[in-house]
């Protein structure tokens, strides 16, 4: 008896392993399934200081079975710095060239080694044994780039570090693969060889390589010069308030810091300004933001008062205000500022097909070239709205207050929309949809009726009321 317990027990345990061996070799089958890429071709653009990729990829299905997703591989150092991933299926060349969006959407269950975070590709039709397909892929980096050296006087030019690897990661067998980074300008101290590497004036080009494993990787280092200021808003709140008598007020709070190589040493202002080609190089002179066309009764202030420096330039098509800071914002300077504006209510809100209105507004941060560490978007709706709906192209997370301004009764909702790590590629329409009906907009001028209506009366009666202690 107690043999047989003993076989059963080891049976039982030899089962349990088998089954755990055959869901971790099916959990690396979903990311690694019979597929190859046949050539790969990465551009990464360093202009500024966010980072621009593009991936374009040819697969080949050589398993046995159709496949539906296409898996990308990011080493861990960059998934925290992912701001923004797209990818579309490309077909035909030239003129005939179309364009097919894809879903990409981030597997949690599925990892790579060492750490690799894998996003799956779903592809419109499921590939066939033997078929291929060429997919294009752009995503943004954010707040990767390491000023080196860590300070600089005011008259150094500004560095910085860019850390990667020369083969693609991925999880897939690459066939034939060539990686070219670009650079601002062709001023590069050092970079990492790995042949074949070329410099051509402002392009690195690691590449061709031959028959490449999955997840291989070759480590890099590339020591350029970047005087592009790196603005990096730490907070943005915007407030959207709606009115339905003709009116769309938005109020931006900014808190702007400059996150390049901090400055060291005293500031020259007379330096600044008589060599404004070597003084102060990397820092910003001044600010554009594009706002929607027709604004009228713009302001700028900031925690001081009315700035003056600013200039509005306005068209049939764009608006775009061009601010300077009170203070010239070196590495490591910080500026709290307000950026407000109204605009027409026809340019903005709309009514839908089933009765409800509807707002479309853009979501992201109108300063070009500027990261947001974090966005506020709060919709003020008028008092007695209800049922919000909100459409948004990308995830964000919401929320809903209540706000009392004048002459409310009940409060004004609110929908709340917050999202981190905002690029100039999230600067894309969203819309709110709520129920309204017409007869709210009576209750505002119907209370200050009554109300003067009631003080009338009330001075009436004082006037004919015989208040004496004796005739």
């Amino acid at each position: 008896m107690e043999v047989f317990e003993a076989r059963s027990r080891l049976t039982l345990m030899f089962a349990l392993f088998a089954l755990l061996s055959f869901s971790f070799r099916s959990s690396y089958s979903l990311a690694s399934p019979e597929l190859q890429i046949l050539s790969a071709e990465r551009r990464i653009d360093l202009a500024s200081h966010i980072i621009r990729v593009v991936l374009t990829l040819k697969v080949q299905n050589d398993g046995a079975s159709p496949a539906s997703d296409v898996f990308l591989a990011f080493p861990p150092q960059q998934v925290k710095h992912l701001a923004l991933i797209q990818a579309a299926e490309i077909s035909g060349k030239k003129r005939k060239k179309s364009v097919h969006l894809l879903d990409v959407k981030s597997s949690d269950q599925v990892n790579g080694p060492n750490g690799a975070k894998l996003y799956a590709i779903s592809l419109r039709n499921p590939l066939n044994t033997g078929g291929s397909v060429s997919i294009e892929v752009s995503y943004v980096l954010t707040q990767l780039l390491e000023p080196f050296p860590v300070e600089i006087s005011q008259s150094e030019p500004q560095l910085v570090l860019y850390r990667d690897s020369a083969s693609i990661l991925s999880p897939y067998v690459i066939k034939q693969q060539t990686t070219v980074i670009r650079t601002p300008t062709t001023k590069v101290e050092s970079f990492t060889r790995v042949e074949p590497s070329t410099q051509m004036r402002t392009e690195l080009k690691y590449g061709p390589y031959e028959n490449k494993p999955s997840y291989s990787n070759d480590p890099i280092l590339v020591h350029f010069e970047n005087n592009n200021p790196f603005a990096v808003v730490e907070e943005l709140v915007r407030e959207i308030e709606i009115s339905h008598w003709g009116n769309l007020q938005v109020t931006e709070h900014y808190t702007l810091v400059h996150n390049g190589a901090k400055h060291k040493g005293g500031f020259s202002r007379v330096e600044y300004q008589s060599r404004p080609s070597i003084s102060g190089v990397s820092s910003f002179k001044h600010l554009v933001a594009k706002l929607p066309p027709r604004v009228h009764s713009v302001y700028y202030r900031d925690n001081i008062g009315n700035i003056s420096t600013s200039h509005l330039r306005t068209s049939y098509s764009k608006s775009e205000l061009e601010i300077e800071p009170r203070y010239p914002l070196l590495g490591g300077w910080k500026a709290t500022f307000v950026i407000g504006y109204g605009l027409p209510l026809q340019d903005v809100l709309f009514e839908s097909n089933d009765g409800k209105r509807y707002l479309n507004f853009s979501f992201g941060c109108p300063i070009a070239e500027t990261v947001v560490n974090k966005i506020t978007n709060k919709v003020v709706l008028p008092e007695g709205s209800k049922n919000p709906h909100v459409v948004v192209p990308f995830s964000v997370e919401r929320s809903a207050e209540t706000k009392y301004t004048y002459l409310d009764i009940v409060g004004r909702p609110v929908v709340v929309l917050e999202k981190e790590n905002v690029v100039p590629e999230h600067n894309s329409p969203f819309q709110v949809y709520y129920d309204f009906h017409p007869m709210f907009m009576l209750a505002e001028p119907l209370m200050l009726t009554s109300v003067f209506f009631f003080l009338f009366v009330a001075a009436l009666a004082y006037l004919h009321m015989d208040i004496s202690i004796r005739k």
